[in-house]
Protein backbone atom coordinates (compact mmCIF):
# COMPACT_ATOMS: atom_id res chain seq x y z
CA UNK A 1 0.00 0.00 0.00
CA UNK A 2 2.84 2.29 0.59
CA UNK A 3 4.21 1.71 -2.75
CA UNK A 4 0.58 2.80 -3.81
CA UNK A 5 1.18 6.24 -2.12
CA UNK A 6 4.53 6.67 -2.79
CA UNK A 7 3.74 6.66 -6.64
CA UNK A 8 1.23 9.36 -6.02
CA UNK A 9 3.65 11.94 -4.55
CA UNK A 10 5.68 12.97 -7.39
CA UNK A 11 2.13 14.30 -8.78
CA UNK A 12 3.00 17.55 -6.52
CA UNK A 13 6.32 18.14 -8.76
CA UNK A 14 6.86 20.61 -11.05
CA UNK A 15 7.59 17.70 -14.08
CA UNK A 16 4.06 16.13 -13.06
CA UNK A 17 2.56 17.32 -15.68
CA UNK A 18 4.69 16.46 -18.73
CA UNK A 19 5.08 12.90 -17.59
CA UNK A 20 1.36 12.60 -17.32
CA UNK A 21 0.68 13.79 -20.16
CA UNK A 22 3.53 11.67 -21.76
CA UNK A 23 2.07 8.94 -20.39
CA UNK A 24 -1.38 9.69 -21.72
CA UNK A 25 0.42 9.64 -25.13
CA UNK A 26 2.03 6.67 -25.01
CA UNK A 27 -0.86 5.18 -23.60
CA UNK A 28 -2.93 6.53 -26.62
CA UNK A 29 -0.32 4.78 -29.03
CA UNK A 30 -0.65 1.41 -27.25
CA UNK A 31 -4.28 1.12 -27.80
CA UNK A 32 -3.63 2.72 -31.77
CA UNK A 33 -1.12 0.45 -32.26
CA UNK A 34 -3.58 -2.95 -30.78
CA UNK A 35 -6.62 -1.87 -32.91
CA UNK A 36 -4.90 -1.40 -35.98
CA UNK A 37 -5.07 -4.73 -37.13
CA UNK A 38 -8.72 -5.67 -36.27
CA UNK A 39 -10.61 -3.51 -39.04
CA UNK A 40 -7.35 -3.26 -41.02
CA UNK A 41 -6.76 -7.25 -41.86
CA UNK A 42 -10.65 -7.15 -42.24
CA UNK A 43 -10.76 -5.28 -45.61
CA UNK A 44 -7.88 -7.07 -47.02
CA UNK A 45 -9.38 -9.88 -46.23
CA UNK A 46 -10.80 -11.04 -50.29
CA UNK A 47 -7.05 -10.16 -51.32
CA UNK A 48 -6.17 -12.69 -48.78
CA UNK A 49 -8.68 -15.07 -49.81
CA UNK A 50 -7.63 -15.13 -53.32
CA UNK A 51 -3.39 -15.29 -52.50
CA UNK A 52 -3.92 -17.89 -50.51
CA UNK A 53 -6.95 -19.71 -51.65
CA UNK A 54 -8.69 -19.19 -47.87
CA UNK A 55 -12.09 -20.49 -46.76
CA UNK A 56 -14.50 -18.97 -45.25
CA UNK A 57 -13.57 -20.51 -41.73
CA UNK A 58 -9.84 -19.92 -42.58
CA UNK A 59 -10.87 -16.40 -43.20
CA UNK A 60 -12.71 -15.78 -39.96
CA UNK A 61 -9.77 -17.33 -38.16
CA UNK A 62 -7.36 -14.52 -39.53
CA UNK A 63 -9.59 -12.24 -38.00
CA UNK A 64 -10.13 -14.25 -34.88
CA UNK A 65 -6.74 -15.36 -34.42
CA UNK A 66 -5.69 -12.34 -33.24
CA UNK A 67 -8.86 -11.08 -31.05
CA UNK A 68 -9.13 -14.86 -29.14
CA UNK A 69 -5.81 -14.86 -27.30
CA UNK A 70 -6.47 -10.95 -27.01
CA UNK A 71 -9.91 -11.22 -25.13
CA UNK A 72 -9.02 -14.62 -23.49
CA UNK A 73 -5.52 -13.16 -21.86
CA UNK A 74 -6.76 -9.77 -21.00
CA UNK A 75 -7.75 -10.45 -17.47
CA UNK A 76 -4.50 -11.98 -16.95
CA UNK A 77 -2.28 -9.37 -18.61
CA UNK A 78 -4.42 -6.51 -16.41
CA UNK A 79 -3.04 -8.75 -12.74
CA UNK A 80 0.09 -9.25 -14.33
CA UNK A 81 0.14 -5.72 -14.30
CA UNK A 82 -0.57 -4.82 -10.55
CA UNK A 83 1.58 -7.15 -9.61
CA UNK A 84 5.13 -6.97 -11.30
CA UNK A 85 4.45 -3.81 -13.31
CA UNK A 86 2.37 -1.56 -15.55
CA UNK A 87 5.24 -0.28 -17.67
CA UNK A 88 7.13 -4.30 -17.87
CA UNK A 89 3.78 -5.40 -19.38
CA UNK A 90 3.16 -2.70 -21.63
CA UNK A 91 6.66 -3.22 -23.04
CA UNK A 92 6.92 -6.81 -23.08
CA UNK A 93 2.92 -6.80 -24.91
CA UNK A 94 4.32 -4.35 -27.07
CA UNK A 95 7.50 -6.42 -28.05
CA UNK A 96 5.51 -9.46 -28.90
CA UNK A 97 3.09 -7.70 -30.88
CA UNK A 98 5.75 -6.62 -32.73
CA UNK A 99 7.04 -10.22 -32.86
CA UNK A 100 3.44 -11.77 -34.58
CA UNK A 101 3.38 -8.62 -37.20
CA UNK A 102 7.31 -9.41 -38.39
CA UNK A 103 5.51 -13.49 -39.05
CA UNK A 104 2.65 -12.12 -40.15
CA UNK A 105 5.01 -10.31 -42.61
CA UNK A 106 6.87 -13.64 -43.65
CA UNK A 107 3.96 -15.87 -43.66
CA UNK A 108 3.89 -18.25 -46.53
CA UNK A 109 0.57 -20.00 -45.93
CA UNK A 110 -3.27 -18.94 -43.96
CA UNK A 111 -1.61 -21.02 -40.79
CA UNK A 112 1.40 -19.07 -40.17
CA UNK A 113 -1.00 -15.86 -40.74
CA UNK A 114 -3.29 -17.31 -37.97
CA UNK A 115 -0.14 -18.05 -35.62
CA UNK A 116 1.24 -14.54 -36.02
CA UNK A 117 -2.10 -13.12 -35.83
CA UNK A 118 -2.28 -15.26 -32.40
CA UNK A 119 0.77 -13.92 -30.99
CA UNK A 120 0.12 -10.40 -32.18
CA UNK A 121 -3.16 -11.10 -29.99
CA UNK A 122 -1.20 -12.18 -27.23
CA UNK A 123 0.94 -8.64 -27.25
CA UNK A 124 -2.59 -6.31 -27.67
CA UNK A 125 -3.91 -8.78 -24.53
CA UNK A 126 -1.13 -6.81 -22.49
CA UNK A 127 -1.13 -3.79 -23.98
CA UNK A 128 -5.23 -2.69 -23.36
CA UNK A 129 -5.76 -3.25 -19.62
CA UNK A 130 -1.96 -1.66 -19.36
CA UNK A 131 -2.85 1.42 -21.09
CA UNK A 132 -5.87 1.84 -18.80
CA UNK A 133 -4.52 1.50 -15.96
CA UNK A 134 -1.33 3.63 -16.58
CA UNK A 135 -4.54 6.29 -17.26
CA UNK A 136 -5.99 5.62 -14.43
CA UNK A 137 -2.84 6.03 -12.22
CA UNK A 138 -1.31 9.73 -13.39
CA UNK A 139 -5.41 10.48 -13.75
CA UNK A 140 -6.66 10.78 -10.28
CA UNK A 141 -9.00 13.62 -10.69
CA UNK A 142 -12.48 12.30 -11.88
CA UNK A 143 -12.51 15.29 -15.03
CA UNK A 144 -9.04 14.78 -15.92
CA UNK A 145 -9.22 10.97 -16.23
CA UNK A 146 -12.84 11.30 -18.22
CA UNK A 147 -10.77 13.49 -20.99
CA UNK A 148 -7.60 10.99 -20.68
CA UNK A 149 -10.32 7.97 -21.66
CA UNK A 150 -11.70 10.25 -24.66
CA UNK A 151 -7.99 10.65 -26.06
CA UNK A 152 -7.64 7.24 -25.46
CA UNK A 153 -11.04 6.06 -27.49
CA UNK A 154 -10.41 8.43 -30.12
CA UNK A 155 -6.72 6.58 -30.56
CA UNK A 156 -8.47 3.27 -30.81
CA UNK A 157 -10.72 4.88 -33.42
CA UNK A 158 -7.92 6.10 -35.09
CA UNK A 159 -6.13 2.89 -35.21
CA UNK A 160 -9.75 1.30 -36.40
CA UNK A 161 -10.46 4.71 -39.28
CA UNK A 162 -6.73 4.29 -40.40
CA UNK A 163 -5.94 0.79 -40.75
CA UNK A 164 -8.26 0.10 -43.78
CA UNK A 165 -6.84 3.49 -45.26
CA UNK A 166 -3.02 2.28 -44.75
CA UNK A 167 -4.00 -1.43 -45.88
CA UNK A 168 -5.63 0.05 -49.20
CA UNK A 169 -2.64 2.21 -49.92
CA UNK A 170 -0.39 -0.65 -49.35
CA UNK A 171 -1.92 -3.27 -51.11
CA UNK A 172 -3.12 -1.10 -54.22
CA UNK A 173 0.72 -1.00 -54.62
CA UNK A 174 2.53 -3.88 -52.95
CA UNK A 175 1.76 -7.57 -52.02
CA UNK A 176 -0.93 -7.84 -49.56
CA UNK A 177 1.65 -9.40 -46.42
CA UNK A 178 3.22 -5.48 -46.37
CA UNK A 179 -0.16 -4.33 -44.76
CA UNK A 180 1.42 -5.96 -41.32
CA UNK A 181 4.57 -3.85 -41.08
CA UNK A 182 3.35 -0.06 -40.13
CA UNK A 183 2.16 -1.90 -37.02
CA UNK A 184 5.82 -3.44 -36.73
CA UNK A 185 7.16 -0.23 -37.41
CA UNK A 186 5.47 1.65 -34.81
CA UNK A 187 5.27 -1.04 -32.43
CA UNK A 188 9.34 -1.29 -32.36
CA UNK A 189 9.69 2.94 -31.87
CA UNK A 190 6.84 3.23 -28.90
CA UNK A 191 8.07 -0.29 -26.93
CA UNK A 192 11.72 2.06 -27.48
CA UNK A 193 9.74 5.25 -26.18
CA UNK A 194 8.56 3.64 -23.14
CA UNK A 195 11.68 1.42 -22.11
CA UNK A 196 13.24 5.01 -21.77
CA UNK A 197 10.49 7.62 -20.40
CA UNK A 198 7.84 5.43 -18.39
CA UNK A 199 7.88 5.56 -14.64
CA UNK A 200 6.98 1.90 -13.29
CA UNK A 201 3.79 1.44 -11.32
CA UNK A 202 2.17 -1.61 -9.60
CA UNK A 203 -1.38 -1.96 -8.33
CA UNK A 204 -2.11 -3.30 -4.30
CA UNK A 205 -2.67 -6.31 -5.08
CA UNK A 206 -0.74 -9.50 -3.25
CA UNK A 207 1.12 -11.76 -4.93
CA UNK A 208 -0.74 -14.41 -7.00
CA UNK A 209 -1.80 -15.57 -10.07
CA UNK A 210 -5.14 -17.27 -10.23
CA UNK A 211 -3.77 -20.16 -12.53
CA UNK A 212 -7.14 -22.20 -12.83
CA UNK A 213 -9.12 -19.17 -13.44
CA UNK A 214 -7.08 -18.26 -16.35
CA UNK A 215 -7.15 -21.52 -17.89
CA UNK A 216 -11.15 -22.06 -17.68
CA UNK A 217 -11.06 -18.48 -19.07
CA UNK A 218 -8.96 -19.16 -22.26
CA UNK A 219 -11.08 -22.54 -22.71
CA UNK A 220 -14.63 -20.47 -22.67
CA UNK A 221 -13.80 -17.68 -24.96
CA UNK A 222 -11.97 -19.97 -27.28
CA UNK A 223 -14.71 -22.82 -27.29
CA UNK A 224 -17.50 -20.39 -27.64
CA UNK A 225 -15.62 -18.86 -31.15
CA UNK A 226 -14.42 -22.03 -32.10
CA UNK A 227 -18.30 -23.37 -31.73
CA UNK A 228 -19.87 -20.88 -33.56
CA UNK A 229 -17.81 -20.60 -36.45
CA UNK A 230 -18.15 -24.21 -36.96
CA UNK A 231 -21.78 -24.09 -36.35
CA UNK A 232 -22.01 -21.51 -38.86
CA UNK A 233 -20.06 -23.06 -41.44
CA UNK A 234 -21.05 -26.70 -40.65
CA UNK A 235 -24.40 -26.43 -39.25
CA UNK A 236 -25.36 -25.86 -35.32
CA UNK A 237 -26.11 -29.72 -34.71
CA UNK A 238 -23.04 -30.85 -35.86
CA UNK A 239 -20.64 -32.82 -33.43
CA UNK A 240 -17.67 -30.18 -33.34
CA UNK A 241 -20.09 -26.88 -32.64
CA UNK A 242 -22.27 -29.06 -29.81
CA UNK A 243 -19.35 -30.21 -28.13
CA UNK A 244 -17.44 -26.61 -28.54
CA UNK A 245 -19.97 -24.93 -27.30
CA UNK A 246 -21.15 -27.36 -24.62
CA UNK A 247 -17.40 -26.77 -23.39
CA UNK A 248 -18.03 -23.26 -23.39
CA UNK A 249 -21.06 -23.33 -21.39
CA UNK A 250 -19.19 -25.48 -18.59
CA UNK A 251 -15.53 -23.64 -18.56
CA UNK A 252 -17.97 -20.58 -17.95
CA UNK A 253 -19.50 -21.68 -15.60
CA UNK A 254 -16.53 -23.50 -13.78
CA UNK A 255 -15.04 -20.00 -14.06
CA UNK A 256 -17.63 -18.16 -12.33
CA UNK A 257 -17.40 -20.58 -9.28
CA UNK A 258 -13.84 -20.45 -8.55
CA UNK A 259 -13.52 -16.60 -8.89
CA UNK A 260 -16.31 -16.45 -6.14
CA UNK A 261 -14.65 -18.94 -4.06
CA UNK A 262 -10.63 -18.16 -4.89
CA UNK A 263 -9.20 -15.78 -2.25
CA UNK A 264 -7.69 -13.05 -4.94
CA UNK A 265 -9.66 -13.93 -8.18
CA UNK A 266 -8.70 -13.06 -11.48
CA UNK A 267 -11.87 -11.34 -11.99
CA UNK A 268 -12.84 -9.89 -8.99
CA UNK A 269 -16.51 -10.37 -9.09
CA UNK A 270 -17.40 -6.96 -6.56
CA UNK A 271 -16.79 -5.36 -9.70
CA UNK A 272 -20.57 -6.39 -10.24
CA UNK A 273 -21.79 -5.74 -7.41
CA UNK A 274 -21.85 -2.05 -9.09
CA UNK A 275 -25.08 -1.82 -11.37
CA UNK A 276 -23.53 1.24 -13.05
CA UNK A 277 -20.33 -1.19 -13.92
CA UNK A 278 -22.28 -4.45 -14.79
CA UNK A 279 -24.33 -2.22 -17.23
CA UNK A 280 -21.64 -0.93 -18.81
CA UNK A 281 -19.69 -4.05 -19.37
CA UNK A 282 -23.02 -5.47 -21.21
CA UNK A 283 -23.21 -2.47 -22.82
CA UNK A 284 -19.15 -2.85 -23.99
CA UNK A 285 -19.70 -6.49 -24.99
CA UNK A 286 -22.58 -5.69 -27.24
CA UNK A 287 -21.74 -2.34 -28.79
CA UNK A 288 -17.99 -3.74 -30.12
CA UNK A 289 -19.88 -6.97 -31.09
CA UNK A 290 -22.30 -4.82 -33.49
CA UNK A 291 -19.83 -2.69 -34.52
CA UNK A 292 -17.06 -5.01 -35.33
CA UNK A 293 -19.41 -7.77 -36.69
CA UNK A 294 -20.89 -5.16 -38.89
CA UNK A 295 -17.94 -3.88 -40.26
CA UNK A 296 -16.64 -7.27 -41.21
CA UNK A 297 -19.70 -7.97 -43.12
CA UNK A 298 -20.07 -4.87 -44.82
CA UNK A 299 -16.01 -5.37 -45.60
CA UNK A 300 -17.04 -8.82 -47.23
CA UNK A 301 -20.00 -7.05 -49.06
CA UNK A 302 -17.66 -4.10 -50.77
CA UNK A 303 -15.35 -6.71 -51.71
CA UNK A 304 -17.34 -9.28 -52.57
CA UNK A 305 -20.66 -7.53 -54.02
CA UNK A 306 -19.51 -4.30 -55.10
CA UNK A 307 -15.92 -5.71 -56.03
CA UNK A 308 -14.12 -2.46 -54.68
CA UNK A 309 -10.42 -2.25 -53.99
CA UNK A 310 -9.03 -2.88 -50.66
CA UNK A 311 -8.33 0.97 -50.63
CA UNK A 312 -12.09 1.54 -51.77
CA UNK A 313 -13.25 -0.53 -48.79
CA UNK A 314 -11.40 1.50 -46.13
CA UNK A 315 -12.59 4.58 -47.85
CA UNK A 316 -16.05 4.06 -47.55
CA UNK A 317 -15.38 2.55 -44.10
CA UNK A 318 -12.91 6.07 -43.21
CA UNK A 319 -16.77 7.78 -42.04
CA UNK A 320 -17.29 5.20 -39.65
CA UNK A 321 -14.77 4.55 -37.60
CA UNK A 322 -13.38 8.36 -38.28
CA UNK A 323 -16.01 10.34 -36.73
CA UNK A 324 -14.79 8.36 -33.10
CA UNK A 325 -11.26 10.39 -33.77
CA UNK A 326 -13.31 13.68 -34.55
CA UNK A 327 -15.46 13.99 -32.19
CA UNK A 328 -13.40 12.41 -29.43
CA UNK A 329 -12.71 16.31 -28.20
CA UNK A 330 -16.29 16.73 -28.17
CA UNK A 331 -17.55 13.81 -26.91
CA UNK A 332 -14.78 14.75 -23.73
CA UNK A 333 -16.57 18.07 -22.92
CA UNK A 334 -19.91 16.66 -23.20
CA UNK A 335 -19.39 13.75 -20.42
CA UNK A 336 -18.10 16.72 -18.27
CA UNK A 337 -21.09 18.98 -19.39
CA UNK A 338 -23.61 16.58 -19.62
CA UNK A 339 -24.54 13.57 -17.61
CA UNK A 340 -22.10 10.96 -19.24
CA UNK A 341 -24.80 8.09 -19.60
CA UNK A 342 -27.14 10.51 -21.20
CA UNK A 343 -24.16 10.88 -24.18
CA UNK A 344 -24.16 6.50 -24.23
CA UNK A 345 -27.83 6.27 -24.37
CA UNK A 346 -27.86 9.31 -27.83
CA UNK A 347 -25.06 7.48 -28.94
CA UNK A 348 -26.22 3.77 -28.86
CA UNK A 349 -29.36 5.14 -30.76
CA UNK A 350 -27.83 6.84 -33.15
CA UNK A 351 -25.65 4.04 -33.70
CA UNK A 352 -28.48 1.08 -33.47
CA UNK A 353 -30.58 3.21 -36.18
CA UNK A 354 -27.60 3.75 -38.65
CA UNK A 355 -27.38 0.17 -38.30
CA UNK A 356 -30.66 -0.74 -39.14
CA UNK A 357 -30.31 1.53 -42.11
CA UNK A 358 -28.10 -0.64 -43.71
CA UNK A 359 -31.18 -2.77 -44.55
CA UNK A 360 -31.81 -0.23 -47.56
CA UNK A 361 -28.65 -0.88 -49.18
CA UNK A 362 -28.61 -3.24 -52.36
CA UNK A 363 -26.19 -5.32 -54.31
CA UNK A 364 -25.41 -1.90 -56.66
CA UNK A 365 -26.01 0.88 -53.60
CA UNK A 366 -23.76 3.73 -54.46
CA UNK A 367 -20.71 4.69 -52.68
CA UNK A 368 -22.67 8.31 -51.49
CA UNK A 369 -25.31 6.41 -49.75
CA UNK A 370 -23.31 3.76 -48.23
CA UNK A 371 -21.10 6.98 -47.09
CA UNK A 372 -23.77 8.43 -45.61
CA UNK A 373 -25.02 5.25 -43.83
CA UNK A 374 -21.81 5.02 -42.34
CA UNK A 375 -21.26 8.49 -41.06
CA UNK A 376 -24.44 8.18 -38.62
CA UNK A 377 -23.40 4.87 -37.45
CA UNK A 378 -20.23 6.23 -37.20
CA UNK A 379 -21.79 9.64 -35.05
CA UNK A 380 -23.37 6.66 -32.87
CA UNK A 381 -20.25 5.09 -31.99
CA UNK A 382 -18.04 8.19 -31.41
CA UNK A 383 -20.78 9.40 -28.83
CA UNK A 384 -20.97 5.97 -27.01
CA UNK A 385 -17.74 4.39 -26.60
CA UNK A 386 -15.76 6.98 -24.39
CA UNK A 387 -18.88 7.01 -21.72
CA UNK A 388 -19.07 3.20 -21.40
CA UNK A 389 -14.65 2.97 -20.68
CA UNK A 390 -15.58 5.97 -18.21
CA UNK A 391 -18.64 4.75 -16.48
CA UNK A 392 -16.99 1.55 -15.96
CA UNK A 393 -13.58 2.63 -14.74
CA UNK A 394 -15.66 5.63 -12.95
CA UNK A 395 -18.19 3.39 -11.36
CA UNK A 396 -15.85 2.13 -8.73
CA UNK A 397 -13.05 2.89 -5.81
CA UNK A 398 -9.97 4.10 -7.70
CA UNK A 399 -7.78 0.96 -5.86
CA UNK A 400 -10.37 -1.34 -8.26
CA UNK A 401 -8.72 0.59 -11.69
CA UNK A 402 -6.27 -1.67 -12.68
CA UNK A 403 -8.82 -4.73 -12.37
CA UNK A 404 -11.84 -2.47 -13.64
CA UNK A 405 -10.26 -1.56 -16.81
CA UNK A 406 -8.65 -4.92 -17.51
CA UNK A 407 -12.20 -6.67 -17.27
CA UNK A 408 -13.39 -3.42 -19.61
CA UNK A 409 -10.60 -4.45 -22.04
CA UNK A 410 -11.86 -8.02 -21.95
CA UNK A 411 -15.55 -7.53 -22.33
CA UNK A 412 -14.64 -4.99 -25.14
CA UNK A 413 -12.82 -8.23 -26.95
CA UNK A 414 -15.05 -10.85 -26.39
CA UNK A 415 -17.67 -9.03 -28.31
CA UNK A 416 -15.50 -8.41 -30.74
CA UNK A 417 -14.27 -11.58 -31.04
CA UNK A 418 -17.83 -12.95 -31.29
CA UNK A 419 -18.58 -10.14 -34.01
CA UNK A 420 -16.64 -11.74 -36.68
CA UNK A 421 -17.82 -15.26 -35.83
CA UNK A 422 -21.53 -14.73 -35.57
CA UNK A 423 -22.10 -12.10 -38.16
CA UNK A 424 -19.42 -14.41 -40.74
CA UNK A 425 -21.71 -17.51 -39.37
CA UNK A 426 -24.88 -15.23 -40.49
CA UNK A 427 -23.36 -14.26 -43.89
CA UNK A 428 -22.49 -17.97 -45.03
CA UNK A 429 -26.24 -19.30 -43.55
CA UNK A 430 -28.08 -16.52 -44.89
CA UNK A 431 -26.39 -16.50 -48.44
CA UNK A 432 -27.03 -20.04 -49.05
CA UNK A 433 -30.47 -19.79 -48.31
CA UNK A 434 -31.39 -16.87 -50.74
CA UNK A 435 -29.39 -18.08 -53.43
CA UNK A 436 -31.62 -20.77 -54.60
CA UNK A 437 -34.70 -17.93 -55.01
CA UNK A 438 -32.48 -15.46 -56.70
CA UNK A 439 -31.48 -18.06 -58.84
CA UNK A 440 -35.05 -19.44 -59.81
CA UNK A 441 -35.65 -16.11 -60.88
CA UNK A 442 -32.10 -15.15 -63.29
CA UNK A 443 -33.28 -16.90 -66.03
CA UNK A 444 -30.35 -19.33 -65.31
CA UNK A 445 -31.24 -23.04 -66.68
CA UNK A 446 -31.54 -25.80 -64.50
CA UNK A 447 -27.57 -26.78 -65.05
CA UNK A 448 -26.25 -23.67 -64.48
CA UNK A 449 -28.27 -23.13 -60.92
CA UNK A 450 -27.09 -26.43 -59.85
CA UNK A 451 -23.10 -25.20 -61.12
CA UNK A 452 -23.32 -22.09 -58.82
CA UNK A 453 -25.34 -23.66 -56.10
CA UNK A 454 -22.22 -26.43 -56.14
CA UNK A 455 -19.64 -23.81 -56.16
CA UNK A 456 -20.90 -21.26 -53.59
CA UNK A 457 -21.67 -24.08 -51.18
CA UNK A 458 -18.93 -25.98 -51.28
CA UNK A 459 -16.03 -23.86 -51.94
CA UNK A 460 -17.01 -20.95 -50.14
CA UNK A 461 -19.50 -17.69 -50.10
CA UNK A 462 -16.41 -16.19 -51.24
CA UNK A 463 -15.98 -17.67 -54.59
CA UNK A 464 -19.79 -16.51 -55.65
CA UNK A 465 -17.93 -13.23 -56.30
CA UNK A 466 -15.89 -15.23 -59.01
CA UNK A 467 -18.34 -17.34 -60.54
CA UNK A 468 -17.53 -17.78 -64.55
CA UNK A 469 -19.79 -19.55 -66.44
CA UNK A 470 -20.21 -20.23 -70.06
CA UNK A 471 -21.13 -17.29 -71.63
CA UNK A 472 -21.05 -13.54 -70.39
CA UNK A 473 -24.85 -13.23 -69.80
CA UNK A 474 -25.10 -16.40 -68.20
CA UNK A 475 -22.06 -15.27 -65.83
CA UNK A 476 -23.86 -11.95 -65.47
CA UNK A 477 -26.73 -13.37 -64.00
CA UNK A 478 -25.07 -15.56 -61.74
CA UNK A 479 -23.24 -12.54 -60.74
CA UNK A 480 -26.48 -10.74 -60.00
CA UNK A 481 -28.10 -13.98 -58.17
CA UNK A 482 -25.31 -14.38 -56.15
CA UNK A 483 -25.32 -10.29 -55.33
CA UNK A 484 -28.70 -10.09 -54.31
CA UNK A 485 -28.26 -13.02 -52.22
CA UNK A 486 -25.51 -11.77 -50.21
CA UNK A 487 -27.14 -8.29 -49.61
CA UNK A 488 -30.00 -10.36 -48.47
CA UNK A 489 -27.40 -11.85 -45.88
CA UNK A 490 -26.07 -8.61 -45.29
CA UNK A 491 -29.37 -7.30 -44.27
CA UNK A 492 -29.66 -9.74 -41.67
CA UNK A 493 -26.68 -8.90 -39.82
CA UNK A 494 -27.69 -4.96 -40.21
CA UNK A 495 -30.65 -6.33 -38.14
CA UNK A 496 -28.97 -8.36 -35.65
CA UNK A 497 -25.93 -5.03 -34.92
CA UNK A 498 -28.85 -2.66 -34.49
CA UNK A 499 -30.97 -4.23 -32.56
CA UNK A 500 -27.89 -4.78 -29.95
CA UNK A 501 -27.39 -1.43 -30.06
CA UNK A 502 -30.77 -0.28 -29.34
CA UNK A 503 -31.13 -3.79 -26.42
CA UNK A 504 -27.75 -1.49 -25.02
CA UNK A 505 -29.52 1.94 -25.12
CA UNK A 506 -32.77 0.50 -22.70
CA UNK A 507 -29.87 -1.35 -20.63
CA UNK A 508 -27.91 1.80 -20.34
CA UNK A 509 -31.19 3.65 -19.05
CA UNK A 510 -32.10 0.99 -16.39
CA UNK A 511 -28.65 0.36 -15.11
CA UNK A 512 -26.67 3.76 -15.30
CA UNK A 513 -29.31 6.08 -16.00
CA UNK A 514 -29.06 10.05 -17.62
CA UNK A 515 -29.01 12.31 -14.78
CA UNK A 516 -25.58 14.45 -14.24
CA UNK A 517 -23.33 13.11 -11.13
CA UNK A 518 -21.42 15.23 -8.99
CA UNK A 519 -17.66 14.92 -9.82
CA UNK A 520 -15.06 13.42 -7.68
CA UNK A 521 -12.23 15.44 -6.59
CA UNK A 522 -8.46 14.75 -7.22
CA UNK A 523 -7.88 11.97 -4.25
CA UNK A 524 -5.57 12.72 -1.64
CA UNK A 525 -3.05 10.10 -0.44
CA UNK A 526 -4.96 10.16 3.05
CA UNK A 527 -8.27 10.00 0.96
CA UNK A 528 -6.29 7.11 -1.38
CA UNK A 529 -5.94 5.07 1.60
CA UNK A 530 -9.46 5.39 3.25
CA UNK A 531 -11.03 4.51 -0.34
CA UNK A 532 -8.76 1.29 -0.54
CA UNK A 533 -11.08 0.36 2.34
CA UNK A 534 -14.62 0.55 0.73
CA UNK A 535 -16.66 -1.83 -0.34
CA UNK A 536 -18.27 -1.53 -3.31
CA UNK A 537 -21.57 1.02 -3.46
CA UNK A 538 -24.00 1.65 -6.16
CA UNK A 539 -23.58 4.91 -7.91
CA UNK A 540 -26.34 4.82 -10.06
Amino acid sequence: MSQNRSALKPASSPLAPRHTNLTILLACLGVFTAYLPVVGVSVALPVIQQALDASTVELQWVTDSFIVPTAALLLTCGMLGELFGRKRVYVAGMSVFCLGSLLCLAAPNVILVCIGQALAGVGAAALLPSTLALISHVCPDHQQRARAIAAWTAALGLGLALGPIINGVIVEHASWRWIFLPGLVIGVVVAAASTITLRESKGSREPHLDVLGQLLAIVAIAALVYGVIEGGSVGWTSSKAVVALTAAALAFLAFVLVELRTSNPMLDMRLFASKGFSGAAFIMAVTLFAQVGLVFALSEYFGLVHHASTLDIGIRLLALNGFTVLLAPLVGRLMTWISPGLVLVIGLVISGIGALCVCFFHASTGTGTAALVMGVLGIGIALALAPITSIAISSLPRHLADTAGASNSALRQIGSALGPAVFGAILTDRTLAALPEHLATSGLDGAAQGQVEGVVSHVGIQAGAFLRLDSAPATERALTAYGQSFTDALHACAVVSGIGMLAGAVVALITIGVRKRAARPALSSTESSQNEALTLTDES
